[in-house]
């Protein structure tokens, strides 16, 4: 499962509302390889599944990530922070060993 804070969950519809998307959008995560800790997180919003994607709603937010993935981000938390030390979107992860200092990547 994948999961959505409060403070994600506004900043998505926030996002959304300001684009004019369609109610078939949704955030589409990803794992890649690359950063300094070795794997890096991808989000976007997107409105085409693929085969073999992984869907899950929670908080009224649908989150798509393809299966490969999903054996990075399994349990994770999709957060949001407008504070001072840093504004964005973040993976509150618990498959993660390590993280970089500036959040952008992690490693298993």
């Amino acid at each position: 499962m994948l999961f959505v804070a409060d403070s994600a969950k506004n900043k998505v519809t926030e996002l959304r509302q300001q684009e004019s998307m369609a109610d078939d959008f949704f955030i589409r995560v990803s794992v890649t390889s690359g950063g300094c800790s070795g794997l890096s997180y991808k989000m976007d919003f997107d409105n085409e599944t693929q085969p073999n994607d992984q869907v899950f709603e929670d908080n009224g937010v649908k989150v798509v990530t393809d299966l490969k993935s999903f054996l990075y981000l399994c349990n994770t938390t999709l957060e949001f922070s407008g504070g001072l030390s840093g504004k964005g979107f973040y993976f509150n992860n618990p498959n993660a060993a390590r993280e970089c200092g500036c959040g952008e990547s992690f490693a298993v």
